[in-house]
C-alpha cells in the first residue's frame, strides 16, 4: 500500500511488540467506547471494532489466531475491572471478535482479487461488507446483552440498537482508516481561500441542522459532501465524511438536532438516525471514487498521447500542448527560441544488423541523453522513428549553435550499450532560431520548425555528423 500510513511498531518479525500493541490498542479503544455509554449498558459510539478490522487488514500479517486472542481477551479483561457482566462478557465480545474477523477477512479477500487495492476504494462493498457482518454479529451481541441491560428491553428493540451503531460506526470509520496516507504538500502549488469552500460547506450545513432541526436536517451535509468528493481526494473525502457522520450522532443523541419534538429520543429514532447518516455517508464516497478513477483514466489517456510510450520525451501532439501550456519560461524578453531537429545517422543499420530489439533500446537511451544535455526549459519530443526535436532558449544564434554541437559531440562519444554489444553513433541536427515577438510559441514554433527540417537535409547532404543553421550556411556561401 503505497504511501499509506504505515505504524512502524508493527512489523512480521516483531511477534512481541505486535501482541503488545495489538493488547493496548484494543484496551484504549475499548475504553473510549466504554466512555460514551448512552443507554444503560450499550454505547453511543463503539469505534473499537472498526478499527480493528482497519488494522489487521492493513497489516495482513496480524491475520493469526494468537492475535485475534490477544484483541478478545483485552475485551474481556476490560469488562472484568469495570462491569458485572460475568459470563455473558464473553459472549458480546465474542460479537465484537466476529465483526473485526470477518470484515478484515472479506475485505483482504476481496483485495486479491483485484489488481489494486480496491478493498479500500469500493465503497459498495464496503458497504455491502458492514451491512452483512452487523447483522451477524449483532445477533450475537443481542443475545449475549439480553441479560445485561438493567431495563429488560427486548430482543427486537437492542437487536436494533447495536446492529445500528456497529453498521453506522463501520461505514463511518473504515474507509477513513484504509484510505489513510500522509498528506502530500504540493509546494510549486498556490493557495486559494476557494480551495477550503466545500469545508465551509460543511461546517455552515451541520449548523444549519442544529437550528433548523427534524428528520430531514440529517440530510443538509450531503450536497457539501458531494462537494468535497468533488474538490478533494478520496482519503479527505473519507475523513470529513466519517468527522461529519459521527457529529452528527453525537448531536442527535444529545438532542442538540431534535429529529422528534414531542418526546425524548428513544431507541427506534437513534437507530433510524444512524442508519440514515451511515446511507448518506456512503454517497460521497462513491462519488469520490468515482470522480478518482475519472481522473486516473483522463491522465492515462493523455501521458498515452502527450508522451511517446518507447522513449519517454513528448509525442508531436504533446510538444504542441507544452507549447501552448505548459512553458513560460521559454518566453523570456531578448531571447531567442530554438528549434533543432535531430536525426540517427544510419540508423536503419542498426535495425538491420541487431535486430529492432536494440534499436529501440538505442532510441530510449538517444532520448534520455538528449533530456539530460539540454537546460531545464528546454523540450524534447520524438517526431517519429529516430527523428527528434529540442525546442529551448537562447541569447542568440551562436549561443544555440553551441548548444546544439555540445549535444552532437556528447552523442558521437557516448557508448550505448545493448547485451553484450557496444554500439557508437552520431546525430545530424538542424538548426533554427527566431524571436518569439509579439507571436505566441506555437505560432513562431512552427516555421522555425520547417526551417530546422531544410537545415537538416543539409547536413545529411553535407556528409552528415555536423549541425548546419543559417549562420553556418551563409559562412560557406561566403567562402
Amino acid at each position: 500500500m503505497p504511501n499509506q500510513i504505515r505504524f512502524i511498531f508493527f512489523a512480521p518479525e516483531k511477534h512481541l511488540t505486535n501482541a503488545i500493541n495489538i493488547f493496548v490498542i484494543t484496551t484504549l479503544f475499548y475504553f473510549f467506547g466504554a466512555s460514551l455509554r448512552l443507554v444503560d449498558e450499550l454505547s453511543l459510539f463503539w469505534p473499537l471494532n472498526a478499527v480493528l478490522a482497519a488494522v489487521f487488514v492493513r497489516y495482513p500479517f496480524l491475520n493469526r489466531p494468537v492475535y485475534y486472542f490477544l484483541s478478545y481477551s483485552a475485551m474481556v479483561v476490560y469488562d472484568a475491572f469495570t462491569t458485572h457482566w460475568g459470563l455473558q462478557s464473553a459472549v458480546i465480545n465474542f460479537s465484537n471478535m466476529v465483526f473485526v474477523i470477518m470484515v478484515a477477512r472479506l475485505l483482504l479477500r476481496y483485495s486479491h482479487v483485484q489488481n489494486e487495492n480496491n478493498w479500500a476504494l469500493n465503497a459498495f462493498n464496503l458497504f455491502y461488507f458492514c451491512l452483512i457482518v452487523s447483522i451477524i454479529s449483532s445477533l450475537i451481541g443481542s443475545l449475549g446483552s439480553l441479560g445485561a441491560s438493567s431495563d429488560y428491553r427486548n430482543f427486537l428493540s437492542l437487536f436494533a440498537d447495536w446492529f445500528s451503531e456497529q453498521f453506522s460506526t463501520g461505514v463511518l470509520i473504515l474507509p477513513c482508516l484504509l484510505m489513510a496516507k500522509w498528506p502530500q504538500w504540493d509546494k510549486t502549488s498556490v493557495f486559494h481561500l476557494s480551495k477550503l469552500y466545500p469545508l465551509f460547506g460543511v461546517v455552515i450545513s451541520v449548523v444549519a441542522s442544529v437550528v433548523i432541526g427534524g428528520a430531514g436536517s440529517l440530510a443538509f451535509p450531503l450536497p457539501a459532501l458531494i462537494w468535497c468528493a468533488i474538490r478533494y481526494p478520496v482519503p479527505v473525502t473519507a475523513l470529513l465524511t466519517f468527522l461529519t457522520g459521527g457529529t452528527e450522532i453525537v448531536l442527535v443523541a444529545n438532542s442538540i438536532v431534535d429529529i422528534h419534538y414531542q418526546q425524548p429520543l428513544v431507541v427506534n429514532e437513534m437507530f433510524s438516525a444512524r442508519l440514515g447518516i451511515a446511507t448518506m455517508a456512503i454517497c460521497p464516497l462513491i462519488v469520490s471514487v468515482s470522480v478518482d478513477a475519472i481522473n486516473r483514466l483522463i491522465k492515462q489517456t493523455s501521458l498515452r498521447a502527450d508522451y511517446d510510450y518507447l522513449t519517454g520525451v513528448y509525442s508531436r501532439s504533446g510538444l504542441y500542448e507544452a507549447l501552448k501550456n505548459k512553458v513560460p519560461l521559454l518566453h523570456l524578453p531578448k531571447q531567442k527560441l530554438c528549434v533543432m531537429l535531430l536525426d540517427i545517422d544510419y540508423f536503419k543499420r542498426i535495425n538491420d544488423s541487431y535486430g529492432h530489439e536494440c534499436g529501440d533500446v538505442v532510441l530510449s537511451a538517444f532520448a534520455t541523453h538528449i533530456r539530460k544535455s539540454i537546460v531545464e526549459e528546454g523540450l524534447v519530443a520524438r517526431l517519429g522513428g529516430e527523428e527528434f526535436v529540442v525546442v529551448c532558449s537562447a541569447n542568440s544564434q551562436e549561443q544555440a549553435y553551441t548548444i546544439a554541437e555540445k549535444i552532437r559531440q556528447s552523442i558521437e562519444l557516448t557508448a550505448f550499450r545493448y547485451q553484450q554489444q557496444t554500439l557508437f553513433i552520431t546525430v545530424s541536427i538542424g538548426l533554427a532560431t527566431a524571436e518569439s515577438e509579439n507571436k505566441t510559441l506555437l505560432d513562431t514554433f512552427n516555421p522555425l520548425l520547417a526551417q530546422a527540417d531544410k537545415y537538416l537535409y543539409l547536413s545529411k547532404r553535407n556528409g552528415r555528423n555536423q549541425t548546419s543553421t543559417a549562420a553556418v550556411e551563409e559562412i560557406a556561401f561566403n567562402g
